[in-house]
């Protein structure tokens, strides 16, 4: 106890945890909204946008989520020169968020997928008798009910997005809690256990909120039919 209560006086756990969270929530935004174009591209009646959306997902879900990051730094802000700022910790912050949402889009686009194939065709087809464009029966019949029926594998996709967080060393984030975790081990090997522990345990801890509610949210608003 005395080694855990030491390792959390001398370092800012907390504070790395705190980054990852940041990581986390940034980039459920952006793959949230790229997943969205992605999945309405993927139902789209222009073939070329299905063809895009389709290659899109097979790219990235079968790349290695640190081969993306190791290309963020060295391919997209060495050679191509992409900065967001002028603070390399700032910068490299963003270039972590755009990894990770450029890869979790297309597990978004996926589980999204999955809800709309919980959709009757007869509401599609409904819908083109009403005279309503594709993009209204998408966005206003098509995608909520997609989104009821998908909760639970986007819950696992973020889920799973937290935990890819702690990829972000691969771009040079060296405030978040695997780098801070490989620090403590370097400087404090007698305490590898307890180091463990603490860094289990906080993910433990940050995820088991995140199934419950995914639970919660899939019983509450699962379509009957």
């Amino acid at each position: 106890m005395g080694s855990v209560l030491q390792l959390f006086s001398e370092y800012n756990i907390p504070g790395a945890f705190w980054v990852n969270i940041q990581l986390t929530l940034w980039a459920a935004l952006f793959s949230l909204i790229l997943g969205v174009l992605l999945v309405v591209m993927r139902i789209s009646p222009i073939s070329s946008m299905r063809v895009f959306s389709k290659a899109y997902v097979e790219f990235f879900q079968n790349m290695p989520l640190t081969i993306i990051m190791v290309f963020m730094v060295l391919g997209a802000f060495a050679q191509l020169k992409l900065s967001f700022s002028d603070v390399f910790s700032v910068n490299f912050f963003w270039l972590a968020v755009v990894g990770l949402s450029f890869y979790t889009a297309a597990f978004v686009c996926e589980s999204l997928r999955s809800g709309i194939n919980t959709v009757p065709l007869g509401q599609a087809e409904a819908a083109r008798a009403l005279g309503l464009s594709f993009v209204q029966s998408a966005s206003e019949i098509i995608l909520p009910q997609a989104f009821r029926g998908s909760v639970a594998p986007l819950g696992n996709t973020f889920i799973a997005l937290l935990k890819n967080s702690t990829v972000a060393a691969a771009a040079s984030v060296a405030s978040e809690s695997s780098s801070l975790m490989s620090e403590m081990i370097e400087y404090h090997a007698n305490s590898i256990v307890a180091i463990f522990l603490i860094f289990a345990m906080g993910y433990v801890v940050l995820i088991l909120p995140i199934g419950a509610l995914t639970t919660f949210l899939s019983n509450k608003l699962a379509v009957r039919r």
